[in-house]
């Protein structure tokens, strides 16, 4: 049995990894996009043939996970795509954007290319093959196992990073001998405001674990309501000026929601509109009420009691565009929420683009960016960014709250991988993070007595 490497391999975004049995079966763990500046070549193709993959499992909806499965289907995969139910109800919402954004954005890619002399991109994908992609996907319950055809059983439990999501695991049967393989998927924290707790798994072989926060701990946050007040307060009511939030539209965009609900039943929240300015972080918030039975209990406990944990006054849920744009007109102070988390694509780029230069206004950075999107400029503290190819300078304050990032730090994926015996481990191989700081996961893994800890590189092969 072979592991090959075609996505989050010393970099973040682009999750793919495919297992090929010794009878020449295909798995595909994950089909993400890439994302950030310079991705386009890397979404066109794939590595390998789609039309041989015989099965994929998905551990979540995040496009750095799913944002290729319909050029995949477009390119022959027609094998079933295991998943929870929440997971393909937010793909049905998230790929169909997704594939607007592909059909919307690729003629300005393609005036840029034309520019630098490099030939036109074709469109990866229309909704017609994200229609074909939902149709392919089979929901699978948390904790009960599932056949993947006639020597492979899976198995999902909760990885509480996202409403859905799962880490995988399989028993791949062949020569009469097991093989025990585990994929951590993205790894949630165990305090997540909306999500249940990560949950514990069986005792793997190998483990493809995830590494985006393998150098750090979250810096503690005793009040996080608090300093989201405090910002809204020195934004809005002192300076007048507007606060941008870009947030995922799945997850962090209702965590924002709930806490600023809170504040407003307790009466602590400014009189001032507040916009989610987004169709899908609109269709996203639907579906989050429609799986109630993911939450944890102190939210559930707050419904029952409050009615409403994503409804409070001044709350304006903003899907026209024409909506969106008399958001940009206009002057009075405001709160705008609007995907995408890394501002790479979506509204919140526009707003960025339109509030960057007012000192008056706060960009809020509240989930990982990675190093080379928009957001991870901001993040970083450059004093100029790239916005639709034209250079502003960053006037604008930058705030950043790491209490609301969906990614576990160090300490809290060592606790998830307590569950595992590290001596029957064979190896540990770390995906889905930057390179320096999987090199500090890696020794953290090594102190913990993982013995075999291997940072595959795009393109590896490993024969297990």
């Amino acid at each position: 049995m072979t592991i090959q490497f075609f996505g989050a391999a010393r970099t973040v975004t682009g999750s793919k990894h495919l297992i090929t049995t010794d009878r020449g079966v295909q798995i595909l763990l994950d089909c993400g996009l890439f994302q950030g500046i310079n991705t386009d070549e890397l979404n066109q193709t794939f590595g390998f043939d789609p039309a041989r993959v015989d099965y994929m499992v998905l551990s979540h909806a995040h496009i750095d996970h799913t944002g290729l499965i319909p050029r995949l289907v477009k390119q022959g995969f027609r094998g079933p795509i295991y998943t929870t139910a929440s997971t393909i109800d937010l793909c049905n919402v998230m790929l169909m954007d997704s594939a607007r954004i592909q059909e919307r954005d690729l003629d300005r890619v393609n005036k840029r290319r034309s520019r630098r002399g490099e030939p036109e991109l074709d469109v990866l994908y229309d909704e017609q093959d994200v229609e074909q992609a939902l149709s392919q996907m089979q929901p699978v319950r948390y904790g009960q196992p599932f056949a993947i055809g006639d020597t492979v059983t899976g198995l999902l439990t909760d990885a509480a990073h996202l409403l859905g999501s799962a880490a995988v695991s399989l028993t791949i049967r062949e020569q009469g001998a097991e093989k025990r393989l585990f994929f951590s998927g993205d790894i949630g924290r165990p305090d997540d405001k909306i999500l249940r707790r990560p949950d514990p798994f069986p005792q793997a072989d190998y483990i493809l674990c995830e590494s985006t926060y393998g150098d750090r701990i979250h810096e503690a946050e005793p009040d996080m309501k608090a300093h989201l007040l405090r910002i809204v307060e020195d934004t809005c009511v002192k300076k007048r000026g507007k606060l941008l939030i870009p947030a995922f539209a799945v997850d962090r965009t209702q965590e924002l929601i709930y806490a600023l609900d809170q504040l407003s039943s307790e009466g602590l929240l400014p009189r001032l509109p507040v916009y989610i300015d987004s169709p899908m972080s609109v269709k996203a918030t639907e579906v989050m009420r429609d799986h109630e039975d993911d939450f944890n209990p102190e939210i559930l406990a707050y419904i029952k009691k409050d009615g409403d944990a994503f409804e409070f006054p001044n709350l304006h849920y903003v899907s026209d565009v024409n909506e969106s744009k008399a958001i940009n007109d206009q002057r009075e102070p405001c709160i705008i929420i609007a995907p995408s988390g890394m501002a790479e694509a979506g509204r919140i780029k526009h707003h960025i683009k339109n509030n960057i230069e007012n000192p008056n206004t706060t960009i809020l950075l509240v989930g990982y960016a990675s190093p080379s999107s928009l957001g991870g400029a901001l993040k970083r503290g450059d004093a100029e960014v790239t916005i639709f190819g034209e250079r502003y300078p960053v006037n604008a304050r930058v705030e950043v709250m790491d209490s609301f990032s969906a990614h576990g730090d160090y300490r809290e994926m060592l606790d998830f991988l307590s569950c595992q015996d590290p001596a029957r481990v064979k190896t540990v191989f770390l995906v889905h993070g930057e390179y320096d700081k999987q090199l500090v996961w890696k020794e953290k893994l090594e102190a913990a007595g993982f013995a075999d800890v291997q940072i595959p590189d795009m393109m590896d092969k490993v024969d297990l």
